[in-house]
């Protein structure tokens, strides 16, 4: 990959001041695809994109009105996932060994998932053959290290300013990935909030999400089926002031799951998130106020 491929894996969207304690993060809506890639997949564009948590950056784009970064990668998840650890591989899809450090075994490598994806959501198969590992390492090297260092360091900034910090992971979920625990005849799902069961985020803030979401007639769950995954787990630390919350949102609310397109509604549901963001940010700047002042 070259330095302009590098230059464009990912960015940070920045308020003209960050005043609010919380970071907004999308690592699942990228849409630019290397070249080689798509040289190297059986797969066309289209089917690539299955993976991809459309315009889920654009729904909390609102939050930099409010004085939070956004940061969004800009490569697809089908060509790398920044929601796993660094070497969830499938050997599968290597040539040669891989090192002993790689994580072979994890559920998300046996479902096709892992770090470098092998199949996209349906099911069907990315690659036309094997790849080396060096383009493996290539990619996390170049664009998983970076990501992570910056939201890192994204959070660090918040934390050392406001004494606590919010990391607020944003993905969207297939209509389907409700069914087995709320039936559609049931009414559904349409938001999970994961706080990985109250380990990565202090209760109150989910809590407050919830109530904010369904005044506005959507329909909540948390932690089923999606609790939190990678990220959520590694920068959530409430007893530390560092809380992370996972939102997944269900696309049938915005998009044309078929066609991936935006459906007349995708405005109406951004604006209701506007709305929900900027309580948010209000209820954790006022919550986090007295370690502040403690602090200072």
């Amino acid at each position: 990959m070259s330095d302009s491929d590098k230059a464009l894996a990912f960015e940070i969207l920045s308020p003209p001041e960050w005043t609010a304690p919380a970071v907004f993060n999308s690592p699942h809506s990228g849409r630019d695809f290397p070249a080689h890639f798509l040289r190297q997949s059986r797969l066309p564009l289209q089917s690539l994109r299955k993976s991809e948590d459309c315009y889920v950056d654009e729904l909390f784009m609102s939050c930099i009105d409010h004085g939070a970064p956004m940061l969004r990668a800009l490569v697809p998840r089908s060509y790398i996932d920044l929601n796993r650890e660094p070497y969830e591989l499938d050997p599968r899809m290597f040539s040669g060994e891989l090192p002993g450090y790689a994580n072979t075994g994890s559920p998300r490598v046996a479902g096709g998932l892992g770090t470098i994806p092998r199949i996209v959501s349906e099911g069907e198969d990315i690659y036309r053959g094997r790849i080396e590992f060096a383009e493996v390492r290539r990619r996390i090297d170049q664009i998983y290290v970076p990501y992570h260092r910056t939201l890192t360091a994204l959070s660090n900034a918040v934390l050392a300013k406001a004494g606590e910090v919010l990391l607020v992971d944003c993905h969207s979920m297939p209509a389907s990935a409700t069914a087995h625990v709320v039936p559609a005849s049931a009414g559904g799902v349409d938001v999970v909030l994961g706080d990985r069961f109250g380990a990565s985020c202090a209760e109150d803030i989910p809590a407050f999400l919830e109530e904010r979401m369904e005044a506005h007639g959507l329909r909540v769950l948390r932690n089923k089926p999606y609790a939190g995954g990678f990220i959520t787990q590694n920068h959530g630390a409430p007893h530390r002031g560092q809380h992370a919350l996972q939102i997944e949102i269900n696309r049938s609310l915005y998009m044309n799951e078929a066609t991936l397109e935006k459906t007349g509604d995708f405005g109406r549901l951004a604006g209701v998130l506007a709305e929900v963001v900027a309580g948010l940010l209000v209820y954790v700047e006022d919550r986090f106020a007295p370690r502040q002042l403690a602090a200072e």
